[in-house]
């Protein structure tokens, strides 16, 4: 008669292989974790991450602008414009 186990006798190496495997990768991804939190918190030390920046920030008023300066800025865009027509032309 024939061996009572169907599986061939070279299969507990292969789990032994198999599972020396997976704890060497274990090993891995808990040193790959490790750096992981020590960037966090190296991140959470600077204020980062907490949501909340260190120091206040005031939001800045905005400041002005005149009639003329709106009217020089609206005339060198309408030139960039027209710059970048004519040489879509010339293509």
């Amino acid at each position: 008669m024939g061996c009572y186990n169907a599986c061939p006798r070279g299969t507990m190496t292969n789990l032994a292989g198999v599972v020396r495997q997976l704890q060497r990768e274990r090993q891995r991804v808990h040193g790959e974790m490790e750096r992981l939190n020590a960037a966090l918190a190296a991140l959470r030390s600077l204020g980062a991450l907490d949501g909340k920046p260190k120091r206040p920030r005031t939001p800045r008023a905005r400041r002005p602008m005149s009639a003329a300066a709106r009217k020089k800025i609206a005339a060198a865009q309408r030139a960039r414009w027209a710059k970048w027509r004519k040489n879509k032309q010339n293509k």
